[in-house]
């Protein structure tokens, strides 16, 4: 019996006394894309650092392909945390793409892709240039491969980005933000990517204010508000809910 890729249950997060999560479950099959839009401050991106294990959570449960990936057993009494050799094990199959660049800024373009295959997969540095070179291309990057972040525009830099997590072959691509940082006229050249690698079926959870956007490549949409999902639906359902809170919340956007 197959089951779903992502498996969250019961998930709770706590920064001192603000409690971000709160019962977050949520299911996330293999090839499906889920939107999560929401007011600042509702625990989106909280909950992409804690399926990639950069935010530990502090009670419930994340599975990625069956397994849990926080501690050594889902029993809550007796779980014991994964070793940072364990987690960096888990970080390395699933693929994150921040609001902020994040590129080694003496690296090029080519160098900034290739880092991850060569020290996590292991490539030889021709494979690694081969396959680096081959998502540049996919991107639209390929006469920018040995330019360095400061001689790219930001969209041009967030596209380098993608194609670093993505040639790692992930199982899950996470989207924080992706376009919140980048003038306006950038931001279709980025999500133009993102929608090719929808095309070719890659599971995505993409946190987002782009409404039009969510509701073109989505599978489903999820609202999620002081820290909890409060509607999981199709785009239809979303954008034609009667529900005040989501209502607000996406008057607000289109203002």
């Amino acid at each position: 019996m197959s089951h779903p890729l992502i498996q969250i249950k019961n998930l709770y997060k706590s920064f001192g006394d603000t409690e971000v999560l709160k019962d977050v479950s949520i299911d996330i099959n293999r090839g499906e894309v889920v939107s999560i839009i929401g007011p600042s401050g509702s625990g989106k991106t909280t909950l992409l650092r804690c399926i990639n294990v950069l935010t530990k959570y502090d009670k419930g449960s994340i599975k990625i392909d069956n397994v849990e990936i926080g501690y050594a057993s889902d029993d809550e009494k007796n779980r014991k945390e994964r070793s940072e050799y364990q987690l960096s094990e888990f970080r390395s199959e699933l693929g994150m793409v921040f609001q902020l660049f994040y590129l080694f800024p003496h690296l090029t373009a080519l160098e900034n892709v290739m880092l991850g295959l060569r020290k996590v997969r292991k490539l030889s540095k021709v494979k690694a240039a081969d396959q680096a070179k081959y998502w540049l291309q996919r991107v639209g990057l390929t006469e920018k491969i040995n330019s360095l972040p400061s001689e790219m525009s930001g969209g041009q830099q967030q596209r380098v980005g993608i194609a670093r997590a993505v040639a790692m072959d992930p199982k899950v691509l996470l989207l924080d933000e992706i376009t919140s940082a980048l003038d306006p006229e950038l931001v279709g050249e980025v999500l133009e990517v993102v929608q090719k690698l929808v095309e070719d079926g890659m599971t995505m959870i993409i946190v987002t204010h782009e409404m039009s956007f969510a509701s073109d490549v989505s599978n489903r949409i999820v609202f999620m508000d002081e820290g909890k999902i409060e509607i999981d639906g199709t785009p239809s359902e979303i954008f034609d809910s009667k529900n005040e809170r989501l209502n607000t919340f996406l008057a607000r956007i289109k203002k």
